[in-house]
């Protein structure tokens, strides 16, 4: 794997994944255990439905209503509950970080890829890859300027490991000069990776 933790043309692990599952969706294809169009619609509404989108209107409500994130902060599930967002069945405990000027946080699975998909979506390549599970862990500032997003020297990093009792959120900090925005043009500048932390809206 090179430098780019986004770069996987080069990373025998993850092509050796991706075969796999190719090979396990063909299989039960074959064997009439699941339909081709299932699978796709499953993805479908993870990427389209599910997906970030639903975070980014967790993140730009926070934003716009200090009691929400307030509620947030202490109870992520119940006030995502008061958005009535179609959130799938995980309802593993979800921790919210939120970003300000002294501390940037960025989440990781060292394990495996552990990951609030009913929030953000499905995960990217990169999350899984070993480069980043162990880079994050003992260079985060180095990889998260790799990833462009550099953070100044005077701001802490923290590192949150995400595991199969909780997962993580992180609250980015609001972009200076959007206090005029409304909630939905707000939400359409939060990204995956912001909430993940290796990115900024």
């Amino acid at each position: 794997m090179g430098t780019d933790p986004h770069d996987h043309d080069d990373d025998p692990v993850a092509r050796r994944n991706a075969l796999r599952a190719e090979a396990l969706e063909s299989l039960l294809v074959e064997r009439g255990l699941v339909q081709p169009a299932l699978i796709d619609a499953i993805v479908a509404r993870y990427e389209h439905d599910i997906g970030p989108l639903n975070g980014a209107r967790v993140v730009a409500r926070a934003w716009t209503d200090p009691a929400f994130r307030d509620r947030l902060l202490a109870d992520a599930w119940t006030a995502v509950g008061e958005l009535g967002l179609a959130t799938g069945p995980e309802r593993t405990p979800i921790v919210v970080l939120p970003n300000g000027p002294d501390a940037h946080n960025v989440v990781v699975c060292t394990l495996c890829s552990c990951y609030p998909s009913s929030l953000l979506g499905l995960p990217p390549t990169w999350y899984k890859s070993p480069a980043y599970r162990s880079r994050m862990v003992r260079e985060p500032r180095a990889l998260l300027r790799e990833m462009g997003c550099d953070v100044p020297e005077d701001v802490e990093i923290r590192v949150w490991d995400s595991s199969a009792e909780i997962r993580y959120l992180v609250l980015p900090e609001r972009p200076a000069g959007s206090e005029q925005a409304s909630e939905e043009a707000l939400a359409a500048i939060v990204t995956r990776d912001s909430m993940i932390g290796t990115a900024r809206p």
